[in-house]
């Protein structure tokens, strides 16, 4: 059966009441907002800059320096 957004957004909502209660769940949504600003246009104002040599060097960084990020296994 397929459902309708507002079915599934009310679903989520039930579901967070039930396992927070109606304080807790409106403290949780105070945390999200739809934000602002074009994300599209602003992201180009730095992504245009690098180059993949660029990002590769930045991931290779990253990974050294948290070199115990994958220890734990999740079964």
């Amino acid at each position: 059966m397929v459902r309708t957004q507002n079915e599934i957004i009310k679903q989520g909502y039930d579901a967070l009441i039930k396992s927070l209660g109606v304080a807790d769940t409106i403290r949780f949504m105070q945390y999200f907002h739809p934000g602002k600003g074009d994300y599209t246009k602003e992201h180009h104002q730095w992504l245009d800059e690098k180059t993949l040599p660029n990002v590769l060097e930045e991931l290779q960084a990253l990974a050294a320096e948290d070199s115990h990020q994958y220890e734990e296994i999740i079964e």
